[in-house]
């Protein structure tokens, strides 16, 4: 059950923490037989995106989600989570080949952005995750996507226009980060738990506003031990919810996740 005395920082915080699973820890546990596939075919390949085929359950599916890591030299090698636009290439290569063969998309959502360095904007950071967007925006094939971290900015979104979105208790989901959020608003970073209160981007507030489709309750001792049962319940839920709508035309699909997406915002006076 979720502590409703929890603020919304400490729940950014939840989020950031290095033990929880990263998508290598989903895969292995929810999944099997995957098959890993690499580079975006025109330049590199971005460890910061993971992708590849897998089965789910007995369902070929395409997986793509954002890798962090656990040690100093992971988060190196991985950028701390935040892909370059080839990572982005990466993930519209695989969400082609998803629709080409009628898989469904199940992607897995950490990250604090996308790495806004000068070579990635060189590379055509914005033109990637745009691009990623649209390709996510015209599938006809189901998108469940879990959020099981951070979600920030484009970064997130991204590999996250989906049909059916959950969140993980402790994830968090927005425009960017508490931090940067204080900083532009009041020019103080250090302001980034009152910035948390006012951004409404814990798993609860989506829910309430109809972003989040589901909350996923976390184990009570957290991920310190094997949590098995939260896995083997995941997974269950999963495999549930792609039968879903797989049971569904692609027009349904595609149009009801542009209707999702295009309602997010929206308010009446």
């Amino acid at each position: 059950m979720e502590e409703q005395n929890t603020t919304a920082y400490q729940r950014v915080q939840r989020a950031r923490d290095k033990n929880r699973p990263n998508i290598r820890d989903y895969i292995a546990h929810l999944c099997t037989d995957f098959f890993e596939q690499r580079g975006d075919r025109g330049s590199m390949d971005d460890a910061a995106i993971v992708g590849g085929i897998a089965l789910l359950g007995s369902r070929p599916v395409t997986v793509i989600g954002h890798q962090k890591g656990r040690t100093l030299e992971e988060n190196v090698r991985c950028n701390f989570g935040m892909p370059q636009p080839e990572g982005y290439r990466k993930a519209i290569r695989l969400m082609e080949q998803a629709e080409k063969f009628g898989r469904p998309v199940l992607t897995f959502v950490d990250t604090p952005g996308a790495y806004p360095g000068l070579e990635a904007e060189r590379h055509g950071q914005g033109e990637a995750i745009a691009r990623s967007i649209q390709k996510m925006c015209s599938l006809t094939v189901p998108v469940l996507t879990l959020v099981t971290g951070e979600g920030s900015s484009g970064g997130a979104l991204a590999i996250s226009v989906a049909n059916s979105l959950w969140m993980l208790e402790n994830s968090v989901y927005s425009v960017l980060s508490p931090e940067g959020f204080a900083a532009i608003l009041w020019k103080d970073g250090s302001r980034a738990a009152d910035a948390a209160d006012l951004m409404r981007l814990t798993a609860a507030d989506l829910l309430d506003c109809g972003v989040a489709d589901r909350i996923l309750p976390e184990p009570e001792e957290g991920f310190t031990g094997d949590c098995i049962g939260f896995y083997t319940t995941l997974r269950e839920q999963l495999i549930a919810e792609m039968d879903r709508l797989c049971a569904q035309s692609p027009a349904t699909l595609k149009n009801g996740r542009y209707k999702k997406f295009r309602a997010i915002g929206s308010f009446k006076a």
